[in-house]
Order: structure tokens, then C-alpha cells, then sequence
């Protein structure tokens, strides 16, 4: 169905893609996998007409192909579910899904009653009950996420591409997705699938194919394949999952918790915390899990000093009671926030790499009140180093680093500030494995040097490698704590599921 030939492209003297070759077969799912930096959202771009200029050629149905634009890609039969939502906030859903392809009566005017009409056909088959006139910026990351798919969908295209489609939506919708994918082979469609979660691609596809340093390694059948298998030809080599051992003795409370509460932004009698008592130690790792809507986010987010005018409870920092109402005063008291999404909240992707690792710690980096550019480049090379984070200068755009890349800038720039306690919401969120591996082994040094870290995580296997202790939150509420020698799988999850089910 879909042919790549010797595709090329470069930015800024880096070599993303060196002649790669894939093709995609109609009727099956093909799995493109390859570490962060490997080049497979760079080539999905290409093939769906996001970069127009690269070297190479493109077949689609055995024709030459050369897409200027997205809109060209379309028309010829190329959907995009693109890893990084590129949705409009203050649109609705329905406007989202139409937005450049709206549909006009016969006198010339919008049809918002046919848009409306197919948009909600879409959620049904989705599965996501929310009206097709809801804005987009009130939905959660996953719902947003299912719209993004419910986009490539609209048209009956021939090619769908999915780059980390599962990244921030649940098991339920995850097991909705499954299912239109099969009826997508069914139908004769390519699709092209990229995850890291090796448990999908074993579930999902029948083809793999091998992206490494912008290089097509090689291709076969997932038949037979071992996770192991595929670990190896992502990196080259094994490796060794990092987990934190059992039994770990921690230090006093860097933060405790009491009566913590945070009032529906738009159902003021109810609210989205509910009494929530709890301490993180010093070198302590605490697991945060709970399914799609407990309140994971607006934890970390409440913590942080982001809802002051909705909140309400007592929180006290290394002894010293305090009470954040913007995130300047966590800042300035230890408290460092790594985002869940890295690209709307945690970079500011027009700048620079050297520029965004600074910016939480402006006062370590300038005199009489301007930047010191050498300070700033010095700081950004050492996390550059520490992090191993894969950039050709500290003044590389962030827009153009892969997703682990810029989740790893992210955490640098929180490291700067030199925090007492680290919040991460789902910090190894669509990245590789190799580089959750990095971030994990982070975590585990960055504790035994003393730091507390709050790590929320939708991703069982996560909480369970890095935990100390976990605590399990469902509707707002925490259900439950286990010891890392306590917890388990079936009995975290036992926890989380709201008891009205």
C-alpha cells in the first residue's frame, strides 16, 4: 500500500533519517519501533505530508507520491494520529474534527447540524460519552486523545498512521481502539502503528519494522517474536530493568499532607479531592496510582499551588507549615512539578534547549538582574551530560528533539532548582524503553541522595518498579497505601476501582 525508498531529512546539521526503507502492507498492522531520537515520528510526518522537503521518494498504490501538505496526504488516503495532541482548546470537538474540511449547505453556509451529526457517530463508536459541542480545552488528556483518533477517522482513509495513540487514554478505551483496528485489517487498510508498550505490538500487530540512529534496520513478522526479541533490535543491545529494592529506610517527612480538598471547578457542591492525608520521606519514593479520573493531576497540581482558590486542607514542608496559592511559593520552597503534558505545560517548544532548562531558576543564572548566557549554557550542558539528553547544542530547538528528549529537558529544568520533593505525573509518558530506564534510574539515585519524590503513574509495572510505598487514589479519594513489599498487582487495582462498579 505505502512504499518509503531511501528517505532522507536533516535539520539544523542533524541527520534525522539516512536512507530509510519500509513498506506497509494492506490489510495488516505494521509496528514501527525504535528508541526516542530513532526517527519514527519524523518519518510519519513525512509520509503524511507534515515535511514536505526531504530526500527520497515515496509510492503509495505503486505511484510516485510527493505531499506539499497534510491536506495533500488526505486527499490521496493518509490519516495521521499524531503522538503530541494538535487539537484547538477553545474549539468544540465538532469543530476540531472539521477544522479545514468544514461541510456547507447549499448556501454556502456551515452544516453545523451534518458536522454535529457525524461527530457524535464517531464518540458513539468511540465510545466517549461527552456532546460533540463540548470544548475541547474542558476535556481531560485522554478524552482529548480519542478525539485526536476520532480526526484520523473522519475520512475513510486508506493509510492510518498512529504514532503512540495509547499514550493517555485508558484501558477501556485502549480495548475500543483494539477493536477498530481490527475492523481498520479487515477492511484492507494499512495501518501503521507506534508504541512503546511492548504488550500492544504483541496484541496488535503483525509486522515489525526496525527504525535505530535514523537507520531502517530490518522487518519480518511479530510471529515468534519475544519481547526481549524487540528490546534488542531497539537498542542493539540488552537491558537490565531498573527496580528499587524492598525494605529501603527513609528519612523524615519532606511534605505531609492532612485533610487535603479541591472543589469541582464547575459542580461547586462536590469535590474533585476529598480529605486526603498523606507524607512523602526524605529519599523516598511514593507511588501514585489510580485509574483515568481519580485525581492523580490535580493532586500533584493542588500540591503545587495551582488551584489555590479551590482548595483547602493543611500542608506543611519539612516541618514548617505553609499553604502554596501560586507555584512561585512551591518553588521557592523545594517543590518541583514535571508535568503530564510535557508539550502544553512543561516546555516552551519555540525555545531553545539551553533557554527552557533555566527558566525555573532565572536566579541562579543572572546578576544585577540579567542572564549571564555563560552560567545559563554551563547549567544547560550539565544536564545536557547528566541526563544524556540527545541534542546537537544547548541551542537546538526543543520542537525539534524527540519526545523522551524533551521529557528529559523537562526534568532538568526541575533539577536545577534543586528540589526537596520531585513531582512526576506519568514521566516516562510515550517514551522508549531504554529512556524509561534512564528516568527510573534517576529517580532511585535522585532518592538515595536524599530527595522525596511523588511519582503519579497510570502504568501498573511503573508504580510497582519504583515505589517505596504506593498509594492508591479512586474518585478523589485514597483507597489504600501498600509497602513495596505489600503491593501487587491485582490488590493496587482491587483499590482503585470505584466501588459503585
Amino acid at each position: 500500500m505505502l512504499v518509503a525508498e531511501n528517505i532522507t531529512k536533516r535539520f539544523a546539521g542533524v541527520t534525522a533519517l539516512d536512507k530509510v526503507c519500509l513498506e506497509f502492507p494492506a490489510g495488516q498492522v505494521t509496528a514501527v519501533i525504535g528508541e526516542n531520537g530513532a526517527g519514527k515520528s519524523t518519518l510519519m510526518k513525512i509520509l503524511s505530508g507534515v515535511y514536505a522537503d526531504y530526500e527520497g521518494q515515496i509510492y503509495f498504490r505503486g505511484q510516485p507520491v510527493r505531499f506539499a501538505s497534510i491536506r495533500d496526504a488526505q486527499a490521496c488516503g493518509i490519516a495521521i494520529i499524531h503522538q503530541e495532541l494538535n487539537l484547538v482548546p477553545y474549539l468544540s470537538i465538532a469543530e476540531n474534527l472539521f477544522l479545514g474540511r468544514e461541510l456547507t449547505t447549499d448556501w454556502g453556509l456551515l452544516d453545523q447540524k451534518q458536522m454535529r451529526r457525524k461527530t457524535q457517530e464517531l464518540l458513539t463508536r468511540l465510545k466517549l460519552d461527552v456532546p460533540p459541542d463540548t470544548l475541547v480545552g474542558e476535556l481531560k488528556v485522554g478524552q482529548q486523545q480519542v478525539v485526536e483518533i476520532a480526526k484520523a477517522l473522519l475520512e475513510e482513509s486508506e493509510v492510518i498512521i498512529m504514532d503512540e495513540p495509547t499514550s493517555a487514554i485508558s484501558e477501556s478505551e485502549v480495548a475500543v481502539l483494539f477493536g477498530l483496528i481490527r475492523d481498520l485489517r479487515r477492511e484492507g487498510k494499512a495501518v501503521v502503528y507506534i508504541s512503546h508498550k511492548l504488550d500492544e505490538l504483541f496484541t496488535i500487530a503483525d509486522r515489525y519494522v526496525v527504525l535505530r540512529d535514523g537507520h531502517s534496520i530490518e522487518s519480518g513478522p511479530m510471529a515468534g517474536m519475544t519481547p526481549d526479541d524487540i528490546i534488542r533490535k531497539m537498542v542493539g543491545r540488552d537491558i537490565t530493568i531498573i527496580r528499587q529494592q524492598a525494605g529501603k529506610t527513609c528519612g523524615e517527612p519532606v511534605v505531609t499532607v492532612r485533610d487535603l480538598c479541591l472543589r469541582h471547578p464547575t459542580r461547586p457542591n462536590e469535590n474533585q479531592l476529598k480529605n486526603l492525608s498523606f507524607s512523602v520521606g526524605r529519599g523516598e519514593i511514593v507511588g501514585l496510582f489510580g485509574l483515568m479520573g481519580a485525581g492523580r493531576t490535580e493532586l500533584l497540581e493542588t500540591l503545587f499551588g495551582l488551584h489555590h482558590g479551590r482548595a483547602s486542607g493543611r500542608v506543611w514542608v519539612e516541618g514548617k507549615e505553609t499553604f502554596f496559592t501560586a507555584p512561585i511559593g512551591a518553588i521557592k520552597a523545594g517543590l518541583g512539578l514535571v508535568p503530564e503534558d510535557r508539550k502544553r505545560d512543561g516546555l516552551v517548544l519555540g525555545l531553545d534547549v539551553q533557554t527552557n532548562i533555566s527558566l525555573a531558576d532565572l536566579g541562579n543564572v543572572e546578576k544585577t538582574g540579567l542572564l549571564n548566557r555563560v552560567k545559563e549554557a554551563l547549567l544547560a550542558r550539565k544536564y545536557i551530560t547528566d541526563l544524556r539528553i540527545k541534542t546537537p547544542s544547548e541551542k537546538q530547538e526543543a520542537r525539534n528533539l524527540s519526545g523522551g528528549n524533551q521529557q528529559k529537558i523537562v526534568l532538568g529544568k526541575w533539577l536545577a532548582t534543586n528540589p526537596r520533593l520531585l513531582m512526576l505525573d506519568e514521566p516516562t509518558r510515550g517514551i522508549d524503553i531504554n529512556a524509561k530506564n534512564e528516568i527510573y534510574k534517576l529517580m532511585l539515585q535522585l532518592a538515595d541522595a536524599g530527595m522525596g519524590i511523588l511519582v503519579a503513574s497510570s502504568e501498573l509495572p511503573e508504580i510497582l518498579a519504583v515505589s517505596d510505598r504506593v498509594l492508591v487514589l479512586s474518585e478523589g479519594r485514597l483507597t489504600a497505601e501498600f509497602s513495596a513489599a505489600e503491593a501487587t498487582e491485582n490488590a493496587i487495582l482491587k483499590a482503585a476501582i470505584p466501588s459503585t462498579i
